[in-house]
């Protein structure tokens, strides 16, 4: 089978770019779009490299994904944060994704944690912490999720140009 014509790997890569636009800007799933333009060039390339780079991405954005949920959450229990308002926090975050399609999401989570810990602490400056703790996870979550995409993408590209 001839290999992806130029004008494919373009796509493929034009995808990738707007999959990791997406990731930044918490807009589409955009670990997920870059995972499926590797995946689309993988089945039209066909060969032993196309596959290789599909399994790394695979494992790559299985991984992001494991690790974007686990250590931000972590990161707030150990900080003090307590289990409770981090499930109020992902349950608003819920509610807020379909009120706000995808930013809703984080909007969501930290005012959830925002509000758990006002309702468990005495006063704004002693819940304010908690809520900061919330935007470095969310923030923390993003960078894990491009970090993955980057080097998807970067396995992509380096296939692409030996392939």
């Amino acid at each position: 089978m001839p290999p992806v014509e130029p004008i494919g790997l373009v796509l493929v890569g034009a995808a990738i770019v707007v999959g990791l636009v997406g990731i930044v800007l918490v807009v589409i799933p955009g670990l997920l779009l870059v995972w499926g333009a590797v995946a689309v060039w993988a089945l039209v390339e066909r060969t032993p490299l196309a596959w290789g780079v599909l399994v790394l991405a695979t494992v790559l954005a299985l991984a992001g994904t494991v690790v974007k949920y686990l250590l931000p959450g972590r990161r707030m229990r150990d900080a003090g944060v307590p289990t409770r308002s981090i499930v109020v926090g992902s349950l608003l975050g819920i509610v807020g994704f379909f009120v706000i399609p995808v930013v809703g999401l984080f909007i969501g989570f930290v005012l959830g944690i925002y509000l758990a810990e006002r309702v468990r602490l005495p006063g704004h400056a002693e819940a304010w912490p908690a809520t900061v703790h919330a935007l470095k996870a969310v923030g923390l979550s993003i960078l894990i999720e491009l970090l993955a995409g980057l080097l998807i993408a970067g396995s992509w590209l380096l296939a692409a140009i030996v392939g």
